[in-house]
């Protein structure tokens, strides 16, 4: 069938119809759902639409800190739930329903209100988006283990961010060629686009055939049983070193726009364009690779992106100090564009490494533990805007390169899970 053969052509493995119309739900899925995330992207395109509709400096401000620790930091609590639940795909679902909702009243509020009003129906409707996306995110490895068979799951990530990309590439460039009119309206569409996208994804990941989980008798009720890997497993404990280290490459890109003085994304949609062109050429060119090499060798991936990191942002940081800057228009995007070849390497390591990883059946414990302390680590990377002002972007993005090349030496210490 062609479903099977589709499935032989991505992986390399043979599989039957069953294996086959998992993975294709998946990747329908994870396509879905990253496509949407780059429209909605807080960093740029929900920051220009709030600067546009006249929205507070401090509302704009607080959208990525709101999105980023929203997604991370009720996962520890949302893991008792979905540790005793035997189909954990509805937690998956769910998320993404909510998550389609939040966006649609994001795009009304934009078109509807303005001013301070709109600001705080976006970044309220944010947060609601991004507790939503908990639920997917601490659910969705145990799903996928239980699901996709190991030397499949970094491909299917990798194929869906490919296709993703290659979506978002081409509403950046319709963007950046006034294709798409620089106004508001035709912006709030494409999160309505992003909302559709959601809801289409809740409803194909509810047609997953996923067998039943064990559920845990107490529920994982006690911080003491949440947090014992912590204490108990010391490839955690590396990983998620490694992890820390990396956020690196997520908080780096505000500040290499900073040094190449590229101006606010809010302020002119050419920048958006450019900005999201960088970004999505980046995915389309690696995820896929990414993706194939983390199912060879999860920690080989996560050695090569900190060491990706090290290079590009250790040049950032000496053109800035050398030159005050990063030279021509274009050079911006074109370390943006370094940097997130680098990212969507981490991205697919660390979640390729931890499906894979032996948790003794408690996978929803350890991806809500590890992403809830590093959603604490990211609310506290605030600071380094603090650094910026101080000392410099080109400070920052030292240490940054400093904490790449740091994360590629603790990544070799990892096992290799994927020949265990």
């Amino acid at each position: 069938m062609l479903s099977e053969r589709l499935y032989r052509l991505a992986t390399g493995q043979t599989g039957g119809q069953a294996k086959a119309r998992a993975f294709g739900i998946h990747a329908v899925s994870l396509t879905a759902t990253k496509t949407a995330d780059g429209l909605i992207d807080p960093k740029l395109v929900l920051s220009w639409l709030l600067s546009a509709v006249g929205a507070p400096g401090y509302l704009i401000g607080g959208l990525v800190p709101v999105r980023e620790s929203g997604a991370l930091l009720p996962q520890l609590a949302l893991a008792r739930w979905i540790q005793g639940a035997r189909r954990r795909r509805w937690f998956w679902v769910g998320g993404s329903l909510v998550q389609g909702l939040a966006a649609l009243g994001i795009a009304a509020s934009v078109v509807l209100l303005d001013g301070t009003a709109a600001g705080f129906a976006v970044v309220g409707l944010l947060a609601l988006l991004a507790v939503a996306r908990s639920s997917c995110s601490a659910s969705y490895k145990d799903v996928l283990a239980r699901t996709v068979d190991t030397g499949a799951r970094g491909t299917v990530a990798g194929l869906a961010g490919t296709v993703a990309s290659v979506a978002v590439f081409a509403f950046a460039a319709f963007v950046a060629l006034g294709v798409i009119p620089r106004e508001i309206w035709p912006i709030a569409c494409a999160v309505a686009l992003a909302g559709g996208l959601w809801l289409l994804a809740a409803a194909t990941f509810g047609t997953l055939d996923e067998p039943p989980a064990t559920p845990e008798a107490d529920g994982a009720a006690s911080v003491n049983r949440l947090t014992a890997p912590l204490r108990e497993d010391a490839e955690f404990r590396v990983y998620l070193a490694t992890r820390a280290l990396l956020i690196a490459t997520a908080l780096a890109p505000p500040f290499i726009v900073l040094l190449g003085n590229s101006g606010g994304a809010g302020d002119d949609l050419g920048n958006l364009g450019a900005l999201l062109l960088g970004s999505s050429a980046a995915a389309i060119l690696s995820s896929y690779l990414w993706g194939r090499l983390s199912d060879r060798s999860s920690r080989r991936t996560l050695a090569l992106s900190g060491a990706a990191a090290a290079l590009v942002l250790g040049a950032a940081s000496v053109s800035g100090f050398l030159s005050g800057g990063l030279g021509p228009g274009w050079a911006a995007a074109m370390y943006v564009f370094g940097a997130q070849i680098a990212y969507f390497g981490v991205r697919a390591g660390r979640a390729t490494h931890l499906a894979d990883m032996d948790t003794q059946g408690r996978k929803p414990r350890y991806t809500a533990l590890s992403n809830t302390l590093i959603g604490v680590l990211l609310l506290a990377g605030g600071g380094f805007g603090l650094l910026a002002d101080v000392a410099g972007p080109e400070t920052v993005l030292a240490v940054f390169a400093a904490m790449g090349a740091l994360a590629a030496l603790v990544a070799l210490r990892l096992s290799e899970v994927q020949s265990a």
